[in-house]
């Protein structure tokens, strides 16, 4: 008996394991759609990963000069971690006034048109880039293609 105990708690301990392993995404992650086709079962899993965003600092270094734009770039730090983007048009689906330009680059109005924030976006591995935000005459001078 007291072996059965020890190799189920052997078991368990595997289990665990295996569950707080890095290398294995909760199951959460994904979106598991199956078909039926003749004697073959197809199961796929779908990504379901949120964005993360990359980095933090040059936005909270903007919003310390523009106090203005402080909640602002924190509402948009917030949908952008919780956004599930895998194409432009997902992006124009919740932020319709934004622009997309080449090289998977967005450009958002924050606060009216007065300051813009330019990203690029890695929609197969869910990252977005800060790569500029300033105001809208500091926009003029960049090119924010190349930037």
């Amino acid at each position: 008996m007291e072996t059965c105990l020890r190799q189920a708690s052997a078991r368990e301990q595997g289990r665990q394991n295996v569950s707080n392993n890095a290398d294995f995404a909760p199951i959460e992650k994904y979106s598991l759609q199956s078909y039926h086709y003749g004697n073959y079962f197809f199961i796929f899993a779908e990504d379901k990963r949120n964005m993360r965003v990359i980095a933090k600092e040059p936005l909270r270094k903007f919003w310390l000069k523009h106090k203005d734009a402080e909640h602002q770039l924190k509402s948009w730090y917030s949908e952008a971690s919780m956004a599930l983007w895998k194409t432009p048009q997902d992006i124009k689906k919740e932020y319709p006034k934004a622009s997309i330009i080449g090289d998977n680059r967005v450009i958002f109005n924050i606060c009216g048109n007065k300051y813009r924030l330019v990203v690029k976006i890695n929609y197969l591995r869910a990252w977005v880039f800060i790569r500029f935000i300033g105001t809208h005459e500091d926009y003029d001078k960049i090119n924010s293609e190349n930037i």
